[in-house]
């Protein structure tokens, strides 16, 4: 009798934490359980340049299946909702694509669709850690910056790690995520690979209740090829299988903040606040008084909602 109510005891515990989301980027190593379904909708509101007014939410439905107790498949469709007017005309290409001095852009569009897969290889409670990875295939044809057209594909590489502490009201996590893009615009072709690390810690400091702390760290290394010349200064990535190099950083950012997470049985909901502490970037960003302002934003706002069936 005793040893099952301990193993009802595990159960509860493992599905209270069955793939959540406890940060706003930070993910774990969870992954659903075989014949499970979840709907996501996630939240990012990325708010304010040097100069003028800029808003960036970047809406994205989601639906994840549990093929297997270790494999998650799953699918999104990305929403970008742009709202800004920029000051400085060196924040390109919203300057331009507002329509310069005094412009604004307002449009909500779809700005395209992901598809991954989550594989699981450590149980988080079952092992010593929790380590899980993924992959990922997008294709945009809108420009998160600015809105503007674009065709891009990228493949993203994920790695996550899990570690907990204090009969699981503990958490340590990490993400780790490589992405290959190919961009095309008008005159231009970008070859990139973008680095993104996220580290979160939670702690639930009551039945049902999270709260936690997240870094992230974001860069990106290219060298743009425009009107098929590179500019000599910068080194340019590729990542064919006969010629892979990585290029020079264009530009960093890194951001730190809060989170707060509450879950129920068959939903749950996360929110968190990130705000850029420390950035820069190569002499063609726009990056000053250590911060980068072409790429990045002063702060991250993040929500999700989520529900599940088992």
């Amino acid at each position: 009798m005793r040893k099952n109510i301990t193993l009802l005891l595990l159960c509860i515990t493992f599905n209270a934490y069955t793939d959540e989301s406890v940060w706003v980027y930070t993910k774990g190593a969870d992954t659903l359980p075989k014949g499970a379904l979840e709907y996501k909708l996630n939240i990012i509101s990325r708010q304010n340049k040097d100069s003028g007014d800029y808003i960036f939410n970047d809406i994205r439905p989601e639906i994840e299946y549990g093929i297997s107790d270790k494999l998650t498949l799953s699918a999104e469709v990305m929403v970008f909702d742009h709202k800004y007017s920029v000051e400085n005309e060196n924040l390109q290409p919203m300057f331009d694509t507002q329509g310069g001095e005094a412009g604004r852009f307002n449009k909500t569009q779809v700005g395209g669709f992901e598809l991954a897969l989550k594989y699981n290889v450590l149980s988080t409670y079952k092992d010593f850690m929790g380590l899980s990875f993924g992959f990922g295939y997008e294709n945009r044809n809108k420009y998160r910056l600015d809105g503007s057209n674009i065709n891009q594909d990228s493949f993203v590489f994920s790695t996550y790690t899990q570690k907990n502490f204090l009969d699981n009201t503990l958490q340590l996590a990490a993400t780790t995520k490589l992405e290959f893009e190919r961009r095309n615009t008008p005159d231009v072709l970008e070859e990139e690979i973008a680095a993104d690390f996220s580290l979160g810690v939670s702690y639930r400091f009551k039945p049902k209740w999270n709260i936690g702390v997240e870094f992230r760290h974001q860069s990106d290394y290219l060298n743009p090829q425009e009107n098929g010349v590179f500019n000599p200064e910068l080194r340019r990535s590729s990542f064919d299988l006969t010629d892979f190099r990585v290029g020079s950083q264009h530009q960093r950012g890194n951001y730190i903040g809060p989170s707060i997470h509450y879950a129920e049985k068959e939903w749950w909901v996360t929110a968190g606040v990130l705000w850029q502490v420390a950035g820069g970037g190569s002499p063609f960003s726009e990056s000053y008084s250590n911060r980068n302002w072409d790429e990045h934003e002063k702060v991250h706002i993040g929500f999700t909602i989520a529900w599940e069936n088992d």
